[in-house]
This record gives structure tokens, C-alpha cells and sequence, in this order.
């Protein structure tokens, strides 16, 4: 390969990363990320959610020869316990005085919300079907489901309590009880001796694959949909401006396209390095790894073979669609039929995206996602899916990488003939009946 396909790459990605049109789009772009990464810390330091939210109770210990009266203290003081426990609770309960008649502690719990000592209140009714009071938690915010949530866990753990009391079993015992069963589930492979990816996952490596998986299919959805319009973009603006006149002479058309292609690329490359560098550096401040270490993220768990498989679905899955992207924008000559002509193509890469996001993540072992897994158009998203949520066979993977590279040999062949003879028809769109004759005229 000679100097004049670097120098269709070296001129392609110079014009674009040098355009304001990029510098603006990324700064824009890495900007959104910085938010979007440091959105939760804002949240909770604008609206105040790192402190917990109050709830009144009436405290009628001064009120006495009430039973059902003392047994809703109890409750409540239990309840109040249950959260001062807790390394960071939600909830904190605020004793209210007892006015001495209901419409006046009403009152007072209203008139407590709206000195803002409290958030809402909770109040004791007799409950038909237990012994255990109905409680009711009354506030100003429209379905606070997060604050109720949380109350009736809580007082599940006290009305347990309240009932084991008298059980004659020991606090240690009773301790036990309450002690959640840990489950664990494993990943595992049956297909030993036919060589597989994985052997044996646990919680951590799923969860990390899986992270990993949603990541590389939004990369590659977007590199994708971003750069492939941006190379039609570029081979129609050029046709139209009568540019490609001169470097179809200079170049083959095989090293004009594949060297435009490899130019954006780089640049689609340069970017997503871009987007990476600031979304790691937000992830890295203080505030945030506090936050990230609460999600138990090692790194070291990733799946090397997944890395591999990944990069590998990755470049094929851009260089498939890109050859696509640049044979059809060669033969349009305006702009603005670009995006008509473009959507068979963009159909069908949201159509991989879509499979993958709404049935194969799901179930990545049902038997559509597994035929989708070899369709070349498909099988950069969806056998990434299986490779990183299932354990497939080595010789399936095998299979559904052979099936794309031959597939994107007889795309980028015909590609660069419909290419060639495309850049050189101007006026209408020419018919399939034109380009299959002007294609017969050329050798790629």
C-alpha cells in the first residue's frame, strides 16, 4: 500500500480535527459528560439528600392511662432505634409534644412542617386484621414512595421484634433470625473439551461483563451512526463540489475509499479518547470514587478474552458499516438526499442495537439471539452480547468472525466499485440498471 493512501488518511483526519464543526461538537459532547458524571453529587449537594429526611411522631409519654397510647411510643422509639443503627440513614424520627387533643397536635405537626423542622409526619390507627397499629405517614410531597419504602421495612423489623419478644428465644438468636441469606450464583460452562470463553463467573465478573458489554455497544452504536454519516457527508460534499473529479484520477478507488474511511476512523477514534479521558478523570474526583466504591468495581475482574472479542467485533462491526456508508453516499449528488438514502443502513444497525438492548441482554441464550449472532450485519452486537452474558463455544465465535470478514470483503469489493463508478455520475440518483453498467466498466 503506497503513499496515496496515507495521504487520503492523513488529509481526511487533518481536515476534520482541524474543522470547528468537530472542536465545537466535542467540547459540547465532553462537557454533557462532565455533568452527567458529577449529576448525582450535585443532586444530593443542591437538594440537600445527603442529610436524612425528618419524620415527626406524637410523644405522649406525659400522657398516662392510655395503653394503646404507650404501645405507639414504644413502636415509634423502636422505629427511632432501628434508624440511629443504621451507618447512613435515610430517616431520622423527631419527637413532637402531645397538645392534648387531636386537632390540636395536628396542629402542631402541621405547623412543625412548616417551620421546616420536619418533612412529614407518621400517625397510629387501630388496625382491623393485627395487632400491630396501621401507620400513616402524611407530607406536602406528591408520592414520596422513596420515604414510605423505606418506613415500612423498617417496620417490618420492628413488629418481628415486637412479636419475638416473647417467644423465649435469645437476642442472639432472635439476631439470627433477621440476618439476610446470602445467595450466590455462578456462571458456568458445559461445553468442556469444545473449548469455550469463560469457566465459571462469579457475581462481580457478571456484573463487570455485563457493565463492560453496555458500554462497547454504545461505543459501537455510535461510531457507527456519528462517523458513517460523516463519511457519506464527506464523499457526497465532495462529488458535489466537482473535487472528486480530480482525486478519482490520482487515487484507485479502493485506496480513496478505504483510506477516507480509515481517516474518519481515527478521527471517530481521537474522540471517543477524548470522551474516555473525561469521563474516567470526573469518575476519579473525590466525591465520585466515594460513590464508586459503594458499587464493589474492581477492574481486574473484567474477562481478558472479553477485552479481546470486544476490540475484535469492535473494529470489524465499524469497518462494515463504514464501506456501506461511503458506497452509498458516492452515489448520491446532494445533501439532501443523503439521509433518505442512508436509512436502509442506519435500519439496520439500529436493528443490532436494538435486538441486543431488548431480548439478548435479557436472554442472550435464546435461540433468535443465537441465528442473529451469525447474520454479519447483526453479529457485531449481538455475539458480543453472547460472548460477554453467555459462554458460547470458541468454534461459534470462530464461525460468526469468519462469516463477518468475508462479508466485509465482498461489501468493501463492491463498495469500491459502486464507489468508483458512483463519484462520477452527477445530476439524479443513477438506477440500479446505470451503476451495475458502470460498474462493469471499472476494475477495483
Amino acid at each position: 500500500m503506497n503513499n496515496s493512501f496515507w495521504t487520503v488518511v492523513g488529509f481526511t483526519a487533518k481536515n476534520k480535527l482541524r474543522g470547528k464543526a468537530f472542536v465545537i461538537t466535542t467540547l459540547i459532547i465532553a462537557l454533557v459528560l462532565c455533568i452527567g458524571a458529577n449529576l448525582p453529587y450535585l443532586i444530593t449537594k443542591f437538594s440537600g439528600e445527603d442529610e436524612p429526611t425528618l419524620i415527626g411522631y406524637l410523644d405522649s409519654r406525659e400522657v398516662a392511662g392510655n395503653a394503646q397510647l404507650s404501645s405507639n411510643i414504644e413502636i415509634a422509639t423502636m422505629l427511632q432505634s432501628n434508624y440511629a443503627a443504621q451507618k447512613d440513614p435515610d430517616l431520622k424520627l423527631v419527637p413532637i409534644a402531645d397538645e392534648g387533643s387531636a386537632t390540636a397536635n395536628e396542629q402542631a405537626l402541621k405547623k412543625a412542617i412548616k417551620d421546616e423542622k420536619i418533612d412529614g409526619y407518621i400517625e397510629f390507627a387501630a388496625s382491623e386484621n393485627s395487632s400491630f397499629p396501621k401507620v400513616i405517614y402524611k407530607s406536602e410531597d406528591l408520592m414520596d414512595m422513596g420515604t414510605s419504602n423505606s418506613l415500612s421495612d423498617a417496620l417490618k423489623e420492628v413488629k418481628i421484634a415486637i412479636q419475638l419478644r416473647g417467644s423465649g428465644l435469645t437476642e442472639e438468636q432472635q439476631d439470627q433470625l433477621s440476618l439476610p441469606v446470602t445467595i450466590e450464583t455462578i456462571q458456568i460452562s458445559t461445553t468442556e473439551g469444545a473449548g469455550s470463553i469463560g469457566d465459571g463467573k462469579s457475581n462481580t465478573q457478571q456484573g463487570m461483563d455485563m457493565g463492560l458489554v453496555y458500554i462497547i455497544l454504545t461505543l459501537l452504536f455510535m461510531a457507527i451512526m456519528i462517523t458513517g454519516q460523516l463519511i457519506a457527508t464527506e464523499v457526497t460534499a465532495e462529488k458535489s463540489s466537482r473535487v472528486m473529479e480530480v482525486l478519482i484520477t490520482s487515487v484507485s478507488p479502493l485506496k480513496g475509499m478505504f483510506g477516507k474511511i480509515f481517516g474518519m476512523f481515527l478521527v471517530g477514534l481521537t474522540q471517543i479518547i477524548i470522551f474516555v479521558a473525561v469521563l474516567i478523570g470526573n469518575i476519579m474526583l473525590p466525591h465520585n470514587a466515594d460513590l464508586l466504591s459503594g458499587w464493589n468495581i474492581n477492574l481486574s475482574e473484567v474477562d481478558p478474552m472479553l477485552l479481546i472479542f470486544a476490540l475484535i467485533f469492535y473494529l470489524t462491526g465499524y469497518f462494515l458499516f463504514a464501506t456501506m456508508f461511503a458506497a452509498v453516499g458516492s452515489i448520491v449528488s446532494r445533501t439532501e438526499d443523503l439521509a433518505q438514502a442512508l436509512m436502509p443502513i442506519t435500519l439496520l444497525s439500529l436493528a443490532g442495537y436494538y435486538i441486543c438492548m431488548f431480548g439478548g441482554i435479557a436472554n442472550p441464550n435464546a435461540m433468535f439471539v443465537k441465528v442473529m449472532s451469525y447474520i454479519p450485519f447483526f453479529s457485531p452486537y449481538v455475539m458480543l452480547v453472547r460472548v460477554g452474558l453467555e459462554n458460547p463455544p470458541l468454534w461459534q465465535v470462530g464461525m460468526s468472525i469468519l462469516i463477518l470478514l468475508i462479508t466485509i470483503a465482498i461489501v468493501g469489493w463492491l463498495a469500491a466499485k459502486i464507489y468508483r463508478a458512483g463519484v462520477l455520475m452527477y445530476g439524479k440518483r443513477p438506477t440500479i440498471k446505470e451503476l451495475r453498467k458502470a460498474m462493469r466498466a471499472y476494475k477495483v
